[in-house]
């Protein structure tokens, strides 16, 4: 039996100590960086309501604030689906235009379960998953014979076929150009058809209903009211998005992970070596529907009605749009790409003439005037020309995306702080990289 010559040196033998001592001291089985990571997710998604009210309530900066439930639900909903994206695109590469059709899938699917079953947000949520598994096995099982640019046009092509059938053929199943919608009549098996006064129950679990709203004030003298809202819906999402957020993590840091990233580092290489990439691509690509999936049965469960214009190629794009805003390939990227865009749609989109007008009223008339009709295609119904400059921006100076851009912030602070340091710098670089 010969020895390992690599596990008599010191500095080797203390490198395998330090890498089992950072796996034990784990939490949840994540990495030091990792949970850091999951932390601050944590943290972030359980203040929101606070967070994005910075304005008083009373103020004319208020209509920037975003805490209120309908957008901060969106905010999470549509994390969770970027989430998904990302693993196929940030990890293998494959750019699919059709992931959209698997959001509609499962909100169509979480419709049915609340017409048919009962309100609870967990029947429709099971069944929307399980729906977009089976569809996004049939469709990435085709798309997947081929890559590139054809890949990315066969997952359209599903995408488009699914929304004419939704719009038009599968009007008994889908509703059509209305929509599926809930009625009186419905069986509802598993739960009342109709409430005590005559209405449809709306989505709860347990009995606890997703529109359930706590306002809480907070007043401070000189300065106005905050109003920060409560919400049930809110809260269940944010907590299905950690969840959803914590097996992004395990799937990226997981064996099942680096053979994704090795088809996207150079497929072809992989294939010679007598490992058939394709089982891995289309378990990526089922998960990533799930996820999809999954984003759709919460849309529903807050709001029970499902169109086909969710399946339309612009919800493929948009998708599209956060990964590569956020950062893909990184894992907090894509939900920081979401939230930006569903800023820009709620928030952005609602400055118009009349508070324009109100801003640069301090100026003198004619000034006003120019400043205005300067500024007002950008802004209102124009908001797609500004996230087109943005995303312009980003792909040309930040190829990371918004993560690159605060990595670089962050070496900018800590260069500054190295050289306030100065003769402990070196010593200071080398705790770093013992750190890492």
């Amino acid at each position: 039996m010969t020895a390992n010559p690599e596990l008599g040196r010191p500095d080797a033998a203390r490198g395998t100590r330090t890498a089992a001592r950072r796996e034990r001291s784990g939490f949840l089985g994540l990495t030091g960086r990792d949970a850091g990571l999951l932390l601050l997710v944590i943290v972030l998604t359980m203040a929101a309501p606070v967070l994005l009210n910075p304005f008083p309530a009373t103020s004319s900066l208020a209509q920037f604030n975003a805490g209120y439930p309908d957008l901060m639900q969106r905010f999470v909903i549509f994390g969770i689906f970027a989430i998904g994206f990302n693993i196929l695109f940030g990890l293998t590469g494959y750019l699919s235009f059709g992931h959209a059709a698997f959001l509609g899938a499962g909100s169509f699917a979480g419709v049915w379960m609340f017409k048919l079953l009962g309100m609870n947000v967990l029947l429709a949520i099971g069944a929307s998953m399980a729906v977009a598994a089976l569809f996004s096995l049939m469709v990435g099982y085709v798309s997947l014979r081929r890559s590139g640019i054809y890949f990315s046009i066969l997952t359209l092509a599903f995408a488009q076929m699914s929304f004419a059938l939704a719009y038009s053929v599968l009007t008994p199943i889908t509703g059509g150009e209305t929509g599926l919608q809930l009625a009186l009549n419905d069986p509802r098996i598993l739960g009342e058809s109709v409430t005590a006064s005559g209405n449809i129950p709306l989505p709860s679990l347990f009995g606890l209903e997703m529109r359930t709203t706590e306002l809480v004030t907070f007043r401070i003298e000189g300065l106005g009211v905050w109003a920060f809202p409560f919400n049930v819906g809110y809260y269940f999402c944010a907590a299905v998005m950690i969840v959803a957020f914590y097996v992004s993590i395990r799937i990226f840091r997981s064996p099942f992970g680096m053979m994704l990233r090795a088809v996207k580092s150079n497929q072809q290489r992989l294939n010679y070596t007598g490992v058939s990439s394709r089982p891995y691509t289309l378990a990526a690509f089922v998960i990533s529907g799930v996820y999809a999936g999954l984003a759709g049965g919460l849309l529903v469960s807050m709001d029970p009605l499902a169109g086909a214009e969710r399946m339309q190629w612009t919800a493929s794009g948009e998708v599209v749009l956060m990964t590569i805003l956020g950062g893909a390939g990184t894992l907090i990227g894509p939900v920081l790409g979401a939230g930006l865009i569903k800023y820009f749609e709620n928030i952005f989109s609602k400055i118009n003439k009349g508070v324009l007008e109100g801003w640069f009223s301090v100026f003198p008339d004619g000034l006003s005037d120019v400043l205005v009709t300067i500024v007002y295609p950008f802004v209102g119904k124009g908001w797609h020309l500004t996230l087109g400059i943005v995303f312009m921006l980003v792909v040309i100076f930040l190829p990371g995306g918004l993560v690159e851009g605060g990595q670089r912030l962050g070496r900018v602070f800590r260069r500054s702080d190295r050289k306030g340091l100065g003769v402990e710098a070196p010593a200071a670089d080398t705790r770093a990289k013992a750190e890492e």
